[in-house]
């Protein structure tokens, strides 16, 4: 299936570029603090600048444009269905079309584009983030970032590792989708034909062994886990220790420079 072939999110492309050298801690910091902007900014002028810095921060950390535009495939059809929604369902005085009692208006077209390339730009900025981290970084920096909670009871070590665990094994949990379906096509299954029940119903038998294979992987992890004597974030210390240096503070002083310009100018559009 097209749709699944190919996805990059959550994998970890190692480059020596000063994006990935940059602590995890900063780099989680700016996205958290992007992806409310982005949320914030309602004009297009201030999302093509967040689209800019996007294709900057892709060049300066090396990462193929190919691999970047693979990444936001997982939710292209939640884009296309949120969008239609707005569509349909956005009130507006001026009617482009209608299908029936639903309306499509130029309203709802702008509040569709908008929020559509909202949620492509989130996608992309958690790209970025999974591209330039390994897993052990952003364990460490999920971490560290929910340390201040633990003092309340909050299990940081074993958030941050759940957290990491799920990125990383999004594009193993396609793979193995992909592999199943192509299984089922060679034995005789139809999953484009029919309508949208019979089709639901054709992917029954790529569920259950996909479920299967989940529960088998989990499973082998928490062995290897196991085996090497994991016990939890107590007491553990870390090869590579977090440092927070003048490149985080550069970086970051940059990220509140640009945000103040994007955020000037969606106040003046």
């Amino acid at each position: 299936m097209s749709l699944i072939k190919g996805v990059t999110l959550g994998q970890y492309i190692p480059a020596d570029s000063f994006i990935h050298k940059l602590d995890p801690r900063c780099k989680l910091l700016i996205t958290v603090l992007s992806m409310i902007l982005i949320f914030i900014s309602g004009s297009f002028p201030a999302m093509a600048m967040w689209a800019s810095l996007i294709i900057f921060t892709a060049k300066r950390s090396q990462i193929p444009a190919k691999a970047l535009i693979k990444s936001a495939k997982p939710i292209l059809v939640l884009i296309i269905f949120t969008s239609l929604l707005n569509i349909f369902f956005t009130g507006g005085s001026n009617i482009i079309f209608s299908i029936g009692p639903l309306k499509a208006s130029v309203e709802g077209t702008v509040t569709a584009l908008r929020m559509g390339l909202r949620l492509y730009l989130l996608v992309l900025f958690t790209a970025l983030l999974t591209f330039t981290t390994s897993p052990s970084e952003l364990s460490d920096g999920l971490e560290a970032a929910f340390g201040p909670l633990t003092r309340f009871g909050f299990p940081a070590h074993e958030v941050a590792m759940m957290m990491t665990i799920a990125l990383r094994f999004i594009p193993t949990l396609f793979e193995e989708t992909e592999r199943i379906i192509n299984a089922q096509v060679s034995r005789g299954a139809d999953f484009v034909s029919g309508g949208l029940i019979k089709r639901a119903k054709a992917y029954i038998p790529v569920l259950i062994p996909l479920f299967v294979l989940v529960f088998k992987r989990a499973d082998t992890l928490a062995s290897a886990m196991e085996a090497r004597c994991y016990r939890g974030g107590k007491g553990r210390v870390r090869m590579y220790p977090l440092t927070w240096g003048s490149a985080e503070n550069k970086a970051l002083t940059a990220f509140v420079v640009f945000s103040a310009a994007v955020i000037s100018l969606n106040r003046c559009m």
